[in-house]
């Protein structure tokens, strides 16, 4: 797995299998999963990264519980 964020761009990107290739992808929000031909994701971009993850930590701040 490997992890990047561009800061310009506010944008991270999380590579989780790096020998598939991408095919299509989908999106929810601000975030973008790539799949290989099989359905396998292969990389996740997370758009205006820095907005999601504050969220993200707010949200599990509040929470007594975190699932990840």
């Amino acid at each position: 797995m490997k992890i990047n964020y561009d800061r310009e761009e506010d944008i991270l990107t999380i590579e989780l299998d790096a020998s598939a290739s991408i095919d299509h992808a989908g999106h929810v929000g601000s975030v973008i999963l790539h799949l290989s031909p099989d359905d396998r994701p292969v990389l996740l971009e997370i758009l205006r990264a820095s907005e999601f993850l504050s969220g993200l930590v707010k949200a599990s701040m509040r929470s007594e519980t975190i699932t990840v």
